[in-house]
């Protein structure tokens, strides 16, 4: 970065390796990879990788050496907390991490004083994190911009009423101290300016998710053909919400079609991998008599998640209507291994719009059975025909990581006054 004046960036992201398991990490890794060579160096703030279920170091090579990495003292109220399964439900306000607050405000604390940022960056879905970044905003009075990704509330979400009264509360704090609140759709803007009226409209900003070149380019290494003959393969990859990516209504499909002979496991096979519910989905998949057709598969590296992607003859993409207005992190993946996608999402959601923009419309309603028979037959129709609609290369170049991540750097620009532009104190870097 040279010179003498450095640009640094205080990031506060629950969601980075050694966790496994969510596309979601890309987001902070990803940022914090580019940034550098923006002129940014990030300093991220994390958890201790004791707080993660799923883990493993092959995604730490991409941490740059430019980057300060400090993990603080966290715990899962599920895990760590519980006796026989049970923990108490204020150990988990506003989420199962809330412990991490106790380590990470003087861990960031600790940074502020040492490294001088002059902007706090903080990415939700992980609620605390949302609260840290207000808490470091407070006691260093840096401009903070809020990564919600998706709305923090809704009107029925969290379920629980108390969670929800503490998560609007963070988000009532965060929107009206934020420099910049970040959606990653334009719904989840319109409702953040339709909730807050009063603040400025220029406050709301939309940067979506995408891929990384480089992740594919390794990926491509590891992808092997699959077996010629063996039946079509339809590929799920991530968490199973069971109400933001309700299955029983594909599943009823799949019994009804598999009772009237239209599929069968020698013509067809689904693979749910990592949907972190395997228990849940396994009673779905007896009841429904299709355990022959879908099977769930254990998490793997996040570069062999890749590799299947690329290879696979179809990838499965579920999103409930009450998400119309998120798009799950995994599509930008899917559109870059531009495989035939199936989609069971609202045709009026954000996720459908984004494929149709992108030239894909094998889409069908993820809550209507009916419509999943149709659509799901449709789709192995064309699929196996090689007539099925592939993502544009246009499409595809525009969600480029790099390309997010100089986004990102344009709006932490925006954000600093030049009274806050101070010289560094220090240039060493540290990984705890």
């Amino acid at each position: 970065m040279g010179g003498g004046m450095v640009k640094r960036v205080l990031m506060v992201a629950f969601h980075f390796p050694p966790l496994r398991g969510s596309s979601g990490i890309q987001r902070a890794l990803k940022f914090v990879q580019y940034l550098p060579a923006l002129g940014w160096q990030p300093l991220l703030l994390s958890a201790h990788p004791r707080a993660y279920v799923n883990q493993g170091p092959d995604q730490l090579a991409e941490i740059p050496p430019e980057a300060v990495v400090k993990r603080a003292f966290a715990l899962d109220s599920g895990r760590h907390l519980a006796w026989r399964g049970r923990y108490l439900g204020c150990t988990a306000w506003p989420d199962r991490f809330v412990s991490w607050c106790l380590g990470a405000v003087p861990a960031g604390l600790s940074l502020l004083r040492k490294y001088r940022p002059q902007v706090i960056w903080s990415t939700y879905p992980i609620a605390s994190a949302t609260l840290i970044g207000y808490l470091l905003h407070k006691l260093s009075g840096l401009p903070w911009v809020v990564d919600f990704r998706d709305p923090m509330t809704d009107e029925f979400y969290p379920r629980d009423p108390k969670v929800r009264a503490i998560q609007r509360w963070i988000e009532r704090k965060a929107v009206h101290n934020a420099a910049l609140v970040v959606c990653t759709t334009p719904s989840a803007v319109v409702t953040y300016t339709t909730r807050y009226p009063q603040l400025p409209r220029q406050r709301f900003t939309v940067l979506e998710n995408g891929y990384d070149e480089e992740n594919f380019r390794s990926a491509g290494a590891l992808a092997v053909t699959p077996a010629a003959g063996r039946p079509f393969t339809l590929v799920h990859s991530g968490i199973i919400y069971p109400s933001e990516r309700d299955p029983v209504p594909l599943f009823r499909a799949l019994s009804e079609l598999k009772a009237s002979g239209a599929v069968s496991a020698s013509q067809l096979q689904i693979v749910l991998r990592a949907t972190a519910h395997d228990d849940y989905v396994g009673r779905l998949l007896a009841e429904h008599g299709i355990a022959d057709l879908v099977s769930l598969a254990p998490p793997v590296p996040y570069h062999a998640a890749l590799a299947e992607m690329l290879t696979v003859d179809g990838l499965l993409l579920l999103q409930a209507s009450n998400c119309n207005h998120q798009i799950p992190a995994k599509l930008y993946e899917y559109l870059r291994a531009r495989r035939p996608i199936m989609a069971l999402t609202d045709a009026a959601g954000d996720t459908a719009a984004t494929l149709r923009a992108a030239g894909v419309d094998t889409i069908a309603p993820l809550d209507d059975s009916a419509g999943i028979k149709q659509g799901l037959l449709h789709f192995l129709q064309l699929a196996r025909a090689g007539q099925a609609p592939l993502p544009s290369p246009a499409a595809v170049a525009a969600a480029s990581r790099q390309a997010r991540t100089a986004e990102l750097a344009r709006l932490l620009d925006s954000v600093l006054p030049q009274s806050l532009a101070l010289p560094a104190t220090a240039s060493s870097t540290e990984k705890v």
